[in-house]
C-alpha cells in the first residue's frame, strides 16, 4: 500500500511538534471549520464533533484544490484533533482573553480535572473510479489531571506569560504549566494535544502501522 501524506487540520504547534517528535512529518493545514456552531453538553461527543468538522473540512479542501506541499492530493490522511477541559463537569475550551484565565485558574487550582481530545482521522483516498473513499475513524481519549494550590501571584505571573491563552485547558503540560500539575492520570501527549497511543490504534484500522510515516 503506497504510504499517503499525513496532513494535520491544526494549526497548533504543540501537536505538529508531538508529531515531530514522533517520527512523523506532517503537512499542517488549519481548518476554516466554525467551531462555535456546536454545542453539547457531552464533552466527549462534542470533541469528538469539533474533531471531525475539522478533518472534514480540510480533506474536503484538499479534494477540491491543489497544495504545493501535498504531490498527490488523492492520497492524503488527514488527522483532526479538539480539545477541552472539564472541571467541575463545566466545560472550558481557550480562555477568551487573561481575565478569563486567571478566574479559570483560580477555580482549578487544587482540582482534578479532565482533559478530553477528539481525534477524527480521515482517510482521503479515492478508487479507481476517481470516487472518495470515505473511510473515517473518531475516537475520543480521556486524561485525569491534578492541579496543584498555586498562590494567587503565581497565577497572574503565569498568565502574564501568555501561555495559557493558546490552550484549551488554560495550561500547557509541556511549557511553563508543568510547575502546576502535580500529576496526570492516562496518556500525558493527550494533555499535550493529541493521543499517540490512540493514533497508533487508529492508524491500524485503517490498515497502516504508524512506522510507515517514520
Amino acid at each position: 500500500m503506497k504510504k499517503p501524506t499525513f496532513v494535520l487540520a491544526s494549526a497548533s504547534p504543540a501537536r505538529r511538534q508531538l508529531l515531530k517528535n514522533a517520527g512523523i512529518q506532517a503537512v499542517i493545514c488549519p481548518s476554516d471549520f466554525d467551531e462555535g456552531q456546536i454545542e453539547m453538553r457531552d464533552a466527549a461527543k462534542l470533541v469528538q464533533v469539533l474533531a471531525e468538522g475539522k478533518a472534514n473540512a480540510v480533506a474536503e479542501f484538499l479534494r477540491a484544490n491543489s497544495h504545493p506541499q501535498i504531490p498527490h492530493p488523492n492520497s492524503c490522511l488527514v488527522l483532526g484533533c479538539d480539545s477541552i477541559l472539564v472541571i467541575d463537569g463545566e466545560i472550558h475550551g481557550k480562555p477568551q482573553d487573561a481575565e478569563e484565565a486567571i478566574s479559570r485558574w483560580q477555580k482549578m487550582r487544587g482540582k482534578v480535572g479532565e482533559l478530553y481530545t477528539g481525534h477524527a482521522l480521515i482517510d482521503n483516498r479515492f478508487d479507481d473510479f476517481n470516487e472518495a473513499m470515505d473511510r473515517s475513524i473518531v475516537r475520543c481519549q480521556v486524561t485525569k489531571v491534578y492541579f496543584a494550590e498555586v498562590t494567587s501571584h503565581q497565577i497572574a505571573a503565569y498568565v502574564a506569560t501568555g501561555e495559557p491563552l493558546a490552550c484549551a485547558g488554560c495550561f500547557a503540560l509541556e511549557g511553563k504549566g508543568g510547575f502546576f500539575i502535580e500529576k496526570i492520570e492516562g496518556c500525558h501527549t493527550n494533555v499535550i494535544g493529541l493521543s499517540l497511543p490512540l493514533l497508533r490504534q487508529m492508524l491500524r484500522e485503517t490498515g497502516y502501522d504508524v512506522s510507515d510515516f517514520w
